[in-house]
């Protein structure tokens, strides 16, 4: 995304503007809202986990980051919540280790299944990097935090690079002017998937994300992941490389119980019970 124009810590900050028209809709944008509460505002007691799990070391930090394990019917789902309202999300130090903490765990975690990643201040995603912090940090912290940063970054959802979602030219130009663009705009660009309306709650966009989540969790979580694996790689090569990943992804599946699981649970009628090994 353009490393040279702006920079490492300009780069992430471009990233995460741009990611902020996928999790709210153009009214939400245009709020003011303040520091959310301890719950989700609007939340039912399915949506939430019976006990949430958070990383750091002092109190105030925290709450900065929330992970929430989700019970009952979207069990298996987790979601990572940024709440750092009075730096409008931005990312800190402390942020982005909690994070990648949160990351790591949730890689090991073979109950997990889905992870959706939010923000819990009404009206922003994320201001980018905290530049207040960074301007205190000696020259020496300023590479390893790009370097931390960019590493818990690229684990999130398996995303590929603006230029190969949306073009170079489109992906230049939104670099060069670090324009943030409302949510119907970066749907009509191809940057995001889904727009939806805002509700009283402000959390339209996490609703239309946990039902997406939801939509996932049949799924065998063996042929989840050849099929992320060979999406992601297969983008990188020309098509007859491709297909070979596709079969090699593919020859993964067929002696698993997940695919032996699915069949049955087809032949009889009734959902499947994957263990997710």
């Amino acid at each position: 995304m353009a490393a040279a124009a702006l920079g490492g810590l300009g780069l992430l900050r471009a990233r995460l503007r741009l990611a902020a028209a996928a999790a709210t809709t153009s009214a939400a944008l245009g709020r003011t809202g303040h520091c959310a509460p301890p719950l989700w505002r609007g939340a039912t007691a399915a949506a939430l986990p019976s006990a949430g799990r958070s990383y750091g070391s002092q109190a105030k930090e925290e709450e900065e980051l929330r992970v929430r394990y989700l019970d009952d019917e979207h069990k298996g789902i987790v979601v990572l919540g940024l709440n750092r309202c009075h730096a409008k999300n931005a990312l800190s130090k402390n942020l982005v280790k909690m994070m990648s903490k949160a990351v790591d765990a949730l890689k090991s975690d073979k109950k997990v299944r889905t992870v959706i990643f939010r923000s819990e201040v009404p009206g922003i995603f994320c201001a980018g990097a905290d530049l207040k912090e960074r301007a205190k940090m000696h020259s020496s912290e300023v590479s390893s935090f790009v370097s931390r940063a960019r590493a818990t970054i690229n684990e999130l959802g398996g995303t590929q690079r603006l230029p190969r979602t949306i073009g170079v030219s489109l992906a230049k130009e939104l670099i060069f002017s670090a324009r943030i663009v409302d949510g119907e705009e970066a749907k009509s660009i191809g940057l995001i998937s889904h727009v939806v309306e805002q509700n009283e709650a402000g959390d339209a966009a996490y609703r239309r994300a946990l039902a997406l989540a939801k939509e996932f969790l049949p799924q065998g979580p063996v042929a989840m992941r050849v099929a992320k694996l060979a999406i992601n790689q297969g983008m990188e090569v020309d098509l007859v490389t491709g297909l070979a990943i596709e079969e090699a992804c593919y020859a993964q599946t067929i002696p698993t119980k997940d695919r032996i699981e699915g069949l049955l649970a087809f032949k009889e009628k009734r959902p499947p019970r994957y263990k997710g090994e």
